[in-house]
């Protein structure tokens, strides 16, 4: 599939971007999330979490390092590596078993797990562009 790219106006717009790609991410895989800080990695993950059901809060594990989530027959884990000292962090934590046939994994920060996180399915670039952001979403796998 070819690159997409889109304007993101303001947080809904985010979330909508969220929303529109929970649709295409109901079989699972691995999605890396890219940007600085306050790029909106996490309101995007807000975004996908929403439209595939969940109804609760959605932080950002900065210091759990994985938030999971199960929605049905779906499970989802959002990862954030932003404090992770050393790749090798992830192996204490049996990172691994997160990674199964059908389950979606959101990574923030996924440079950070080098080497011991899978390869992504989809690369989702976050830029603060203005008021607003702008989106670059790669499928990898496709």
């Amino acid at each position: 599939m070819p690159i997409e790219h889109q304007t993101l106006a303001d947080e809904a717009a985010t979330l909508a971007l969220g929303a529109s790609l929970a649709a295409r991410l109901t079989g699972g895989g691995c999605v890396y999330l890219e940007g600085d800080l306050g790029a909106g990695k996490t309101t995007l993950v807000r975004g996908i979490l929403r439209a595939m059901g969940h109804e609760g809060a959605v932080k950002s594990p900065t210091y759990t390092i994985v938030e999971p989530y199960e929605l049905g027959d779906v499970h989802i884990y959002h990862f954030d590596l932003y404090r992770l000292a050393d790749p090798e962090e992830l192996e204490l934590i049996g990172v691994r078993d997160y990674f199964g046939s059908g389950d979606l994994c959101l990574l923030e920060w996924p440079e950070r797990g080098a080497g011991v996180v899978p390869p992504p399915d989809l690369i989702i670039t976050l830029a603060v562009d203005g008021h607003g952001r702008k989106a670059t979403l790669d499928w990898v796998g496709d």
